[in-house]
């Protein structure tokens, strides 16, 4: 079998396709044949090393976390999945291995993949969905209307919040982008649009949530916007962050985790259209890595996903 993998820490020039042998799926996990994967910041965070506390040092580590595709073989214990099911999910932080033609992931992580949705259009989902309807949903305490404010609402996980908050029945969702980005966030229904880097002081006190996707929003800003007794919920922890949101106040902090019951949630709203994930490109394994470096030093493909294939 093939998988993109690397045996030192590094940039993307460590990047290896590269033959290996997989492992037999332990109590509660499964064997799954990979159709498609898809590629997230997560990825080349964690081959830098940013994350080395958890991924350890022992090497080769495999690259790719989100996947869909067909249960080859199911562990001990193994009670939800059966051989042949079509499923979608995420492989664990420390092992990765998604860029490959099989994975083996936890049942827990992973859920069954409707029929109206490609094995592409599943794959896309774990990272940003998962992401975006837990800040909202288990962080923000979102409820029918409400009104929320997204930092960020044209970047994969900016563009689920939106859809998710909307369907869940937000009064209004505000959010932040480029100016460029101002056509397509209308489209999206944000509104009101603010630019990006702006200190949107006409917003003052209108948001009950305010969700940072990129972890760049001034704490300053996210408390002006926000409501009395609101939430600001953001998504890129560090240890400052972490102490902040463990003190009294309207500030937390999300480490999204798999969850099967909301990847189901997040599939259902897929198939039923009202959250739509955009792919911009999806490539064979053999080209992956070319196209991983790609995204990641000049960040193209934009507006969606990048997509890839094991055929």
């Amino acid at each position: 079998m093939k998988r993109i993998q690397y045996h030192q820490y590094g940039g993307p020039e460590v990047m290896r396709l590269e033959d290996f042998e997989p492992a037999s799926p332990g109590p509660g996990e499964v064997s799954v044949r990979v159709r498609a994967a898809a590629a997230n910041p997560l990825d080349w965070k964690i081959r830098r090393g940013e994350m080395k506390l958890v991924t350890g040092r022992k090497f080769p580590q495999a690259v790719g976390h989100d996947f869909s595709g067909v249960i080859e073989a199911v562990g001990p214990g193994v009670t939800l999945f059966t051989v042949g099911d079509h499923v979608f999910g995420g492989s664990q932080i420390k092992t990765g291995g998604a860029f490959a033609e099989v994975v083996v992931a936890s049942e827990t992580g992973i859920a069954k993949k409707p029929a109206e949705l490609s094995f592409e259009e599943a794959s896309a989902i774990p990272t940003i969905g998962l992401a975006a309807l837990q800040a909202l949903v288990t962080k923000g305490k979102l409820q029918a209307g409400q009104a929320v404010f997204v930092h960020g609402c044209l970047g994969g996980v900016g563009r689920a919040a939106v859809q998710i908050a909307s369907e869940r029945g937000a009064a209004s969702v505000g959010g932040s982008c480029r100016i460029s980005g101002f056509p397509d966030a209308g489209d999206l229904g944000v509104d009101p649009i603010v630019e990006f880097d702006s200190i949107p002081t006409t917003l003052t006190g209108q948001f009950d949530i305010v969700f940072d996707t990129v972890g760049t929003l001034a704490p300053a800003t996210a408390r002006m916007l926000l409501k009395s007794g609101g939430r600001i919920v953001d998504i890129v922890p560090s240890a400052a962050k972490f102490i902040k949101s463990f003190l009294p106040g309207p500030y937390n902090v999300l480490i999204a985790h798999h969850d099967a019951a909301d990847l189901a949630e997040l599939a259902q709203a897929c198939a039923k259209g009202t959250l739509r994930l955009p792919i911009a490109q999806t490539v064979p394994l053999s080209d992956a890595i070319a196209a991983l470096t790609e995204l990641e030093c000049h960040h193209t493909p934009k507006g969606g996903k990048l997509i890839i294939t094991t055929g």
